[in-house]
């Protein structure tokens, strides 16, 4: 024990609490993790409960022990114990520490099998055995982390001997001002230089990927496409996903197939960031590719803010196209070369700032029309691109003034709209379906049967946010660091498991763990909405003569295409 502790050096109430926010931290969260994924979360929570216990020891030591007045007998009592027990205790600690860590592990391999089942999938873990490496790997971790952290220490302490002996600051000012130096310079550095020079890197990085184009996207030659010889946007300035979108549109043919009536070639206006100069430019460039195939000549016209790269979902997109038999006309423009969890990080005023000025000019061109001559206008955006979408409108009523219908999916719980809804919500409804205004104008829903509640009186325009309770990007906050949010006060939703609970600190870094895999779930779970979708744009946009017969052939063509999809993009 002696050699252990001379060389690792333990706070024995870190130990404590970093096993605790390690047992935390093995407790359920929304999306099921395999051991190794967990044994790094893990980890990372115990670094965080060894600090804090620290913190806790040097506040005992310094600012609450030398307060206290022992009485003789007891100081006397207290010099005269055992040499031994002191190591007694302190090896009573580590073992009581390991053994709460591999129950805790091994109670975490059910709980994952419990997520698993609740979501359809099979487990992710072979076995509470194998399960059990997650307590290796979360030691390696810990030990990783303290010994940066250590680093840090002396450095601080290597700067305050330098202050002191170098420039005669009084040692009372030059630990606080060594600390401050430190602090000043990794602020400065990860939010200032590694920062830009991460996100300078990933945006040549994607920047270069945007420029691959699939094999199976083929550029256009209908002049109802952006990209085609006919348009004015240039094919090879819309980026990967843009001339995905473009080149994949269902043919009459197909439509026909699947809706038993005559169909048109769906329109589809793309612009990417390389098509003009500028968000303004580039917005101006889509309307003028919208006048250009008579877009405004159709039933229906969806203005779609894109996620980070300028995705834009296939099955959101085609569902709307199945539904009014190709009479549509589908706009979307990319303002970013970044996936959406960095997009997210770095490119949210962009998102916005493109979401809104790509529906204001829309919406003017379509507000000069004659009022009985205009296609439905209708509003989609997913994820990030929710956020971008609501970036257009100021509140309820300009929504209801200016469109006729909205679909957002998966929202990010930082959506100003979503949260002023959600936190308005009527009284005694949940926070994972809540219920605004007794439904008449905004609904929420994780499942088909939802978007008839409350009642069936829905006011026009329809405005639908679908929103799954095993979510991570609705539910992931930094509000859950010191606050335990409505929806793990509430009755857990369907998929995920009564166990979860919240805990300061340690509940943020699971949610937020789970964020880069909230698609790897399976349909109907986390952030796969496409099931969802096709049921939502049927009660947002009503299209004519829809019945359930067709809704069946829509969604059996969906899956085929998405199936498709998979295996050639």
């Amino acid at each position: 024990m002696h050699l252990v502790e001379r060389f690792f050096h333990p706070n024995y109430t870190g130990l404590i609490v970093a096993t605790m926010f390690f047992g935390w931290s093995m407790t359920p969260s929304l999306l099921p993790r395999g051991w190794f994924f967990q044994g790094l979360v893990s980890g990372i929570n115990a670094t965080i409960g060894y600090g804090l216990g620290c913190a806790l020891a040097w506040a005992w030591r310094t600012g609450v022990l030398p307060r206290i007045t022992w009485p003789d007998r007891a100081r006397t009592a207290w010099a005269k114990r055992p040499s031994w027990t002191g190591l007694v205790v302190k090896t009573a600690i580590v073992a009581a520490c390991l053994v709460f860590a591999i129950l805790m592990t091994a109670k975490s391999a059910g709980w994952q099998r419990e997520i698993t089942d609740l979501m359809g999938m099979a487990p992710v873990s072979d076995s509470v055995a194998g399960y059990l490496r997650t307590t290796l790997l979360g030691a390696v971790v810990v030990s990783l982390l303290i010994w940066i952290s250590r680093a840090v220490v002396r450095l601080v302490r290597w700067i305050t001997r330098g202050l002191n002996q170098w420039v005669r600051v009084p040692a009372s000012l030059a630990r606080p001002l060594g600390v401050v130096i430190v602090v000043v310079a990794a602020v400065l550095l990860f939010n200032g230089v590694l920062a830009k020079a991460f996100f300078t890197v990933a945006n040549s990085a994607f920047s270069a990927r945007n420029s691959h184009t699939s094999a199976h996207a083929i550029q256009p030659t209908l002049p109802e496409r952006s990209g085609s010889p006919a348009s004015l946007a240039h094919w090879d300035t819309l980026g990967s996903e843009g001339r995905w979108f473009v080149a994949n549109a269902p043919t009459p043919p197909a439509i026909e197939e699947v809706t038993g009536k005559p169909a048109r070639e769906p329109i589809r206006v793309y612009t990417g960031l390389e098509s003009a100069a500028g968000f303004e430019a580039q917005t101006d460039l889509a309307v003028a590719e919208l006048d250009r195939t008579k877009a405004f000549e159709r039933q229906v016209l969806v203005v779609i803010s894109t996620t980070g790269t300028g995705w834009v979902d296939t099955i959101s997109a085609e569902s709307i196209e199945l539904m009014f038999g190709g009479d549509t006309a589908l706009v979307a423009t990319q303002y970013s070369y970044l996936p959406s969890a960095l997009s997210f990080l770095s490119d949210r005023d962009k998102s916005m700032s493109m979401g809104r000025l790509l529906f204001d000019k829309v919406y003017e061109r379509w507000a000069a029309l004659p009022e009985d001559n205009r296609p439905k206008l209708l509003v989609y955006g997913e994820s990030l691109g929710s956020q971008g979408s609501e970036g257009a409108f100021s509140g309820l009523a300009d929504i209801r003034n200016r469109t006729d219908g909205v679909l957002w999916v998966g929202p990010p719980n930082s959506n100003r709209l979503w949260s002023e809804f959600v936190r308005r919500r009527d009284p005694g409804t949940e926070e994972i379906t809540p219920i605004f205004a007794d439904g008449l104008s905004v609904r929420f829903a994780a499942s088909a049967d939802q978007l008839a509640k409350p009642s069936p009186n829905w006011t026009e325009p329809r405005i639908v946010y679908l929103q799954h309770a095993s979510d991570p990007v609705v539910w992931w906050s930094p509000d859950l660091l010191f606050s335990q949010p409505d929806w793990l006060r509430e009755q857990r939703g369907p998929d995920v498991s009564p166990s979860m609970s919240w805990y300061p600190i340690v509940t943020f870094w699971q949610v937020a763990a789970d964020l880069p895999r909230a698609q790897t779930v399976s349909d109907g779970h986390g952030h796969n909405y496409g099931n969802l979708v096709p049921d939502a744009w049927a009660v947002v946009a009503q299209p004519p003569d829809y019945t359930p017969e067709l809704a069946t052939r829509i969604s059996a063509y969906l899956i085929e295409s998405m199936a498709t999809e998979r295996q050639l993009k």
